[in-house]
């Protein structure tokens, strides 16, 4: 391959892994702010107030007037074709407006398409334009985090990816990273070798790709595993562009007798690789297919493995589709999607970013008139207990995420879908109260405004 497809391959295989693998589908519009075609609740879950009339008279803030909101949202679509997050922002500003907005102000979608090599550049735009960054996320996010600080544009991303921006100043509700300087999957992992296949903890395997990007989610995933007393038995990379034939992976993979897998990649890569292990009539106690796989896609690419090998994910205390039952929450997302956007697909990108947009609309709400960015962030910071409504488990925004136990919950694909599997929750859908493993090694540090020459006291 020429140098420069080697190094567009490489942030690819980054983006597949870290930031949500690439799906078929093209971008749904730059810009969604529409109004419904009737009024609309405000109240979603167990939260009230989330939008709704009002009468709002100045233009308080940059990206703020008397009528509107416009609001940035990140996303290498343009590269990807990755609707997931545009899909979840046309759903909640559809809502949230037929509503009546935020205190009577439409809230506008400005899609901020990175085509995964603009970050800085889209950045730069938002910083001259947008009130906030909300429910979107960006492979190389890291390339736009100091930009970010420096104009004090807050974000309430559905996804961080890299390490510098990870748990950076001015930002909230993200959720679980791989790029964390602690182990978010450390219950899930726990859970596995411990409790649901205990003979596997001296047999896990990983494959990962070649790339200095990805690999490091190897070392720290090794290096947490082997704390928890699991035995790595082989470790392979595979190159950035993919393979033909995963039959010498498969061999490897049988030949070390290896139990539970974790791999590290785009989840067709993982499906071929599937099917090729299958066809070898070795069954794995559990594949971790990771959350990026919680799509139709997956499960369409994987139908022909599904009966032989056992996948499982790590929701990360976020609501499944299949407990629509148990929490209202998730039923009334499906049924805006069914309103605004039936041929859409709720993946766990989507539920990720739906949460960060109830967070914004939630905090923005109570700032009445004079809305402004100073506002929106230190409300949504006091919140000590969030859930979104239902949609996850309590998370304290008060303080670093990396400070708090946490809760997982397990989904296990199936003919008829993904399922929740019996992983014993003790806390409505999820089982929470686990500490996340801290990494020995240094794997970098988020951004913070002294960076950048900057206070919290600067924000207004």
């Amino acid at each position: 391959m020429k140098p420069q497809r080697i190094i567009v391959a490489l942030l690819a295989l980054a983006l597949l892994v870290a930031a949500g693998c690439a799906r078929e589908g093209g971008s749904r519009g730059t810009e969604e702010g529409g109004s419904g075609t009737a009024a609309a609740s405000g109240n979603f879950g167990d939260l009230t107030g989330v939008c709704g009339p009002g009468s709002a008279k100045t233009a308080s803030a940059q990206g703020v007037t008397a009528s509107e909101i416009q609001v940035g949202m990140f996303s290498d679509i343009g590269f990807t074709k990755n609707p997931d997050f545009v899909d979840a922002a046309k759903v909640f500003t559809s809502w949230c407006n037929a509503a009546g907005g935020i205190n009577g102000r439409k809230i506008v979608n400005k899609l901020r398409d990175t085509k995964l090599m603009e970050v800085r550049q889209r950045m730069l735009d938002a910083c001259r334009e947008d009130f906030f960054l909300v429910g979107g996320s960006a492979a190389l996010d890291g390339l736009g985090v100091k930009d970010r600080l420096s104009c004090l544009l807050p974000e309430f991303p559905a996804q961080v990816t890299q390490t510098a921006n990870t748990g950076s100043d001015l930002q909230l509700g993200s959720g679980s990273s791989a790029s964390e300087a602690v182990n978010p999957y450390s219950g899930f992992q726990d859970w596995l070798i411990k409790e649901a296949y205990p003979e596997s903890a001296g047999a896990v395997g990983m494959i990962n790709g070649d790339s200095p990007i990805t690999k490091v989610m190897g070392d720290k995933m090794g290096e947490s595993l082997t704390a928890a007393g699991a035995k790595i038995v082989y470790n392979e990379l595979y190159p950035i562009a993919g393979v033909s034939d995963w039959t010498p992976y498969a061999q490897a993979i049988k030949s070390n007798n290896v139990k539970g897998l974790i791999f590290f990649g785009d989840f067709r890569y993982l499906a071929k690789l599937e099917d090729t292990l299958t066809s070898m009539n070795y069954r794995l106690d559990w594949i971790d297919a990771n959350a990026n796989s919680y799509n139709k896609m997956f499960l369409d690419a994987a139908k022909s493995s599904l009966g032989t090998q056992n996948n499982v994910l790590d929701m990360s205390g976020t609501a499944p589709l299949d407990a629509a039952a148990k929490v209202p929450a998730v039923q009334q997302l499906k049924d805006l999607f069914e309103q605004y956007a039936p041929d859409a697909d709720i993946t766990f990108q989507v539920l990720r970013a739906f949460q960060s947009w109830l967070l914004f609309a939630k905090s923005a709400s109570g700032c009445g008139d004079n809305l402004t960015r100073a506002c929106v962030y230190h409300a949504a910071a006091a919140q000590t207990a969030w859930t979104g409504g239902g949609l996850q488990a309590p998370v304290d925004l008060s303080k670093p995420l990396s400070e708090q136990t946490r809760c997982f919950n397990v989904q296990q694909a199936t003919a008829d879908g993904w399922k929740t599997a019996d992983f014993k929750p003790d806390n409505g859908v999820f089982r929470c109260g686990f500490t996340a493993y801290k990494y020995t090694r240094d794997f970098g540090k988020p951004t913070t405004l002294a960076d950048v020459g900057k206070s919290m006291s600067d924000l207004k």
